[in-house]
């Protein structure tokens, strides 16, 4: 199924995974999959490092999720680096694997690598070949309710977001995002300048201090007051700031539902315990009598 058919039936709930790197065992992976499972997601996505690192692993996650038939899969895709037929190759693997749906993204370059390495600079460039050559798979593209780190002004972050939705993205899907308020203010903004495909609000479960700072800082998301309040008073007790942030989380996303979002997208970490919890806490999901 094309992921954007079930967005359109009802707000979404879909985790994102990682996978080991090449000389780790996929093992432990598995394991949290099949866990991940029994929380009845909508569909997972997999990831991959930079420059398409690690992407044969990505490929075996991907693969394992669409054959196991639970829920779809969603599989990030990067066009930096990456020629015409590199992509082409790409997609044909994908295809063979029974996946459906891609999150094209431009994706990031290592430090010291040309900028200009390959066929696209963008993501709507990527998103683009794919649908001139194909209409097998739903495209999901990025959005960022913060605006990119390399958007001068949100209205060009916004010109970039048209762009993907008018060379074929499906839906998007926003970076992690703490600031309700915020994330409301962009999707008012973005349908004004004429963005209609469904927004997937992205969200990264308050775990640890240092976790926190070092994905806000990379993804030039914002840490609003409130958590950094908890950082301030818990910041030096992991357990305590655990317990925090997992009670600002579930409200967070209760928040989120409350707004009427079109899905809800936990970025896990590959941790199951603290994202089943979040998952009953926030009555995204029953939890199951005597669990």
């Amino acid at each position: 199924m094309k992921i954007i058919d079930r967005i359109r039936k009802g707000t979404t709930l879909s985790f994102e995974v990682f996978p080991p790197k090449a000389d780790k065992p996929l093992e432990p992976l598995m394991e949290t999959l099949d866990r991940l499972y029994s929380l009845s997601p909508d569909f997972i996505s997999c990831t991959y490092g930079a420059m398409g690192s690690n992407k044969g692993r990505n490929l075996e996650v991907v693969s394992a999720i669409q054959q196991r038939g639970a829920c779809e899969a969603l599989s990030h895709y990067t066009c930096v680096g990456n020629s015409r037929a590199d992509v082409s190759a790409a997609l044909e693997e994908y295809e063979r694997a029974g996946v459906e749906n891609l999150l094209a993204l431009r994706g990031d370059f290592p430090v010291g690598v040309e900028k200009k390495n390959g066929d696209f600079l963008y993501a709507n460039e990527l998103i683009s070949f794919i649908r001139q050559r194909t209409d097998r798979f739903c495209l999901a593209a990025a959005c960022y309710p913060e605006k990119h780190l390399l958007a001068d002004t949100m209205e060009k972050d916004i010109d970039a977001l048209l762009k993907k939705q008018d060379a074929g993205a499906s839906y998007f899907m926003t970076q992690l995002c703490y600031n309700v308020e915020g994330y409301l203010r962009f999707v008012e903004h973005a349908r004004r300048r004429g963005v209609t495909l469904p927004i997937v609000a992205g969200i990264l479960p308050l775990l640890k201090k240092d976790g926190l700072v070092r994905m806000t800082l990379s993804n030039g998301c914002s840490i609003p007051a409130d958590v950094s309040s908890l950082v301030g008073r818990y910041g030096e007790d992991e357990e305590s700031f655990r317990a925090a942030g997992h009670a600002f989380t579930v409200e967070l996303v209760r928040r989120f539902l409350s707004e009427g979002v079109d899905g809800i997208h936990l970025y896990t970490l590959n941790r199951y315990e603290d994202v089943a919890s979040l998952v009953f806490d926030a009555d995204l999901r029953k939890k199951p009598a005597g669990a």
